[in-house]
């Protein structure tokens, strides 16, 4: 029997457990897919190439997440479906899914590779660092469509309530992935190029193997090759649902890279600490973003079935478990950034860097626990649009603002700069309170 959940019934605190325990281990898996680029790099190359690999792979994490976040309109979508039991409905959304982004896939895929001089450009890696920034963002960039396949798989099997065969598709890539490294960056010396052929390759590996999985599973929907069409009505409302969150995250990335370029122009040194603390910071939000995805499947599904109450419960849940984790991440990235950057660098002034940037984070690991669960039962709610201007408010109001203020402070600090980002998701969690209340106060209060 295949192991899916059905968010509608049942104990709500065991259903989210234990749909986000492997969510959160594919996450870990996937988190460590990019810290191993940045940790050989940094054990077996140049500082040049550490800021090159961190510069570039911020990029592509950017427009990996556009995707990402855009086939999250397809999760929400096909958890609607699978929670009013309409098999033959999901069938056709993924059908039409996959040709949406087959095609999205190739347009990114050409323009990625064509202009990955500008993207370093804008990016205002260092002069050092410049041409190996250019070339793995040109490496991974041809293989765009081999990552969006990679993370079209795990969107999929999560709307159905399967958080199992994304957790296999991770851990499939993420060995891969080391071993490349080993053998690239560590055996033959390529360095950056090295991290970013095995980056590519890896997920190749991976998707192959997936699609053998899921050849032999018994899926909850209904799906043969007439599925694949393109149904304006189903490409209509997985855009719908999906472009606000992947122009939220788009532009909220670009805030990120924005930040990024702000400390690339400081110089090499602290933009490889900032490359390095991004990478550990990574690991330290794992579980509200574990949390994240699970609230909006578990959303979505009750939505499905008018289970408004229960989603709303589900919310708190999410919350009250994900705060306990944010306290023990703060405790460890404030107290002891250091041992946790010395994990990516061997360079005393960049593990220096990256401390003092993940003080900063740290006092984000308690606020995130809020902010990330809110977004994920919004976005499951269909509210997608809301999430989208939350996440632009902070990202352009509070986060660019403050980030590019503080840089002009004497003497630098990138702890006062990484300050930036807790300050937006303050702003940010008082909108989502806002929102809960005004939208579902009726459906709040019968939970009590």
């Amino acid at each position: 029997m295949e192991k899916r959940i059905d968010f509608t019934n049942g104990n709500i605190i065991f259903s989210l457990i234990r749909f986000a325990g492997p969510i959160l281990f594919a996450l870990f898996l996937q988190s460590m897919y990019g810290a191993v680029d940045l940790m050989i790099v940094g054990k077996f190359a140049l500082s040049s190439d550490v800021s090159a690999v961190s510069t570039g792979s911020q990029i592509m994490l950017t427009l990996t997440n556009l995707i990402s976040s855009l086939a999250m309109g397809m999760t929400v979508f096909l958890g609607e479906k699978i929670g009013e039991r309409k098999p033959e409905e999901g069938g056709k959304i993924v059908g039409s899914g996959i040709l949406l982004f087959l095609a999205a896939g190739l347009i990114m895929t050409l323009l990625t590779a064509l202009f990955a001089p500008q993207l370093a450009k804008i990016m205002h890696a260092p002069k050092e660092a410049f041409s190996l920034t250019e070339d793995y963002i040109r490496i991974c960039g041809i293989g765009t469509i081999i990552i969006i396949a990679y993370n079209l798989i795990g969107s999929i099997f999560r709307g159905i309530g399967d958080s199992n065969t994304p957790l296999i598709t991770v851990l499939i890539a993420c060995i891969c992935n080391i071993l490349g490294d080993l053998f690239l960056v560590a055996g033959l010396e390529m360095g950056t190029r090295g991290a970013a052929i095995a980056t590519v390759f890896a997920q190749l590996i991976s998707v192959i193997i997936s699609m053998i999985l899921i050849r032999k599973k018994t899926l909850p929907f209904i799906f043969h090759k007439d599925c694949l069409t393109w149904d304006k009505r189903i490409i209509t409302k997985i855009l719908r649902l999906g472009i606000p969150i992947a122009l939220q995250d788009l532009l909220v990335g670009i805030s990120f890279l924005v930040i990024l370029a702000i400390v690339n122009s400081l110089g090499l040194i602290y933009s490889a600490g900032v490359g390095v603390s991004e990478k550990v910071c990574a690991f330290i939000m794992l579980v509200p973003a574990a949390f994240m995805q699970s609230m909006s499947a578990f959303t979505a599904q009750n939505r499905g079935a008018g289970k408004i109450d229960r989603a709303v419960t589900g919310l708190k849940y999410a919350i009250s478990i994900s705060f306990l984790f944010g306290v023990l991440m703060f405790y460890i990235s404030f107290f002891h950034g250091d041992i946790l950057s010395g994990i990516f660098s061997k360079d005393a002034a960049v593990i220096e860097a990256s401390a003092q940037y993940l003080k900063a984070y740290a006092i984000d690991c308690l606020l995130t626990c809020f902010l990330f669960c809110f977004i994920g039962f919004f976005n499951g709610m269909e509210y997608t649009a809301f999430v989208m201007a939350q996440g632009i408010t902070g990202a352009f109001l509070v986060r660019v603002p403050v980030s590019f203020f503080m840089s002009r402070q004497k003497p630098v600090s990138l702890f006062h700069i990484g300050l930036a980002t807790p300050c937006s998701t303050i702003l940010q969690i008082l909108l989502c309170f806002g929102c809960l209340f005004f939208k579902f106060g009726a459906a709040h209060k019968q939970t009590k």
